[in-house]
């Protein structure tokens, strides 16, 4: 390996992991610590030279490589259940409609990576030609799940037994999460797709073989309707308030079913159960803004 020196990541990005508990593998800030020992053993492994500055992501660096001339990248991720399958999703994709996985080495959570223009992404289009991507994106996305990816109705169970749980919140909200968790989760195609999960405007990039592709998906089989919460708390001030924030979400919805091919009758009932569990997670975390624009979401979606 030509080493470019050591690793420089930023201390903001540091300190901001470093706040995340263990879950299900080391602290944010043990493997913070890890990241550059990490990042040096893979290009070792794969013979890669470093070319250009890391960027980071919310719970991952990433490094442009070139392999014999080739540019890459090289991703090393935090290890959690949200980012376990990445590999397994992109492997299973094959670069249709997601970036094109050359090596992936789960052990060190590190996954080497096609190179795509990490300076454009769907923040550069209008709201509704970002809502039309990202639905073209998870029509190719939506093919049958493999069976080694985490459900959708295993992930429902576990994070409603955690929201009823919950005292600090309307009632009334959380027992129509319930129903519709209990009414959703019967259905046979419950657990049939492979979802990417978040995908918004900054986990599509521009590339070379395709306009663009998506990134950072968090695996599950599931329900496509599951999908739409991730452009709905992305570009916030976009829309709007009042009247204007109702005809905005249900615009987004709109736009990214009909590109998607997803009932959006259905994909509306499986955005509240996540606005449910996002409230959820918002309150455990004492984060009140959090907690009242998910319920304003959800209010939106059905009134």
């Amino acid at each position: 390996m030509t080493s470019a020196g050591p690793l420089e990541l930023p201390t903001d990005w540091v300190a901001r992991v470093a706040r995340l508990a263990a879950d299900g593998g080391p602290s944010g800030a043990e493997w913070a610590r890890q990241v550059p020992r990490l990042v040096a053993e893979a290009m070792d492994q794969w013979s890669l030279t470093p070319d250009g500055p890391v960027r980071t992501g919310w719970t991952a660096a990433v490094l442009p490589v070139r392999r014999e001339g080739l540019p890459l990248a090289l991703k090393v991720v935090w290890p959690c259940p949200d980012t376990a399958g990445e590999h397994r999703a992109l492997r299973h994709w094959a670069g249709r409609g997601a970036v094109r996985l050359v090596a992936a080495d789960p052990g060190r959570g590190a996954l080497l990576l096609e190179r795509l223009d990490a300076d454009r992404d769907l923040r550069v289009l209008d709201v509704d030609a970002a809502c039309e991507v990202i639905g073209a994106v998870l029509a190719q996305l939506h093919v049958p799940a493999p069976p080694t990816i985490r459900r959708l109705s295993d992930f429902s169970a576990h994070n409603l037994t955690r929201l009823t749980a919950r005292t600090d919140l309307p009632r009334r909200f959380v027992s129509r999460v319930a129903g519709l968790v209990d009414e959703l989760t019967s259905d046979q195609d419950c657990d049939a797709t492979l979802l990417h999960v978040d995908l918004h405007d900054q986990n599509v990039l521009a590339a070379e073989r395709a306009p663009w592709l998506a990134i950072d998906p968090q695996p599950m089989a599931g329900h496509p309707g599951v999908e739409l919460h991730p452009m709905l708390r992305n570009r916030v001030a976009e829309l709007g308030t009042g009247s204007a924030f109702r005809w905005s979400v249900r615009r987004r919805v709109d736009v990214v079913c009909d590109a998607a091919g997803i009932d959006d009758q259905v994909a509306r009932l499986w955005t509240v159960v996540v606005c449910g569990f996002q409230a959820g997670w918002a309150a455990e975390e004492g984060n009140h803004e959090g907690v009242s624009f998910n319920i304003a979401l959800a209010k939106a979606l059905e009134d």
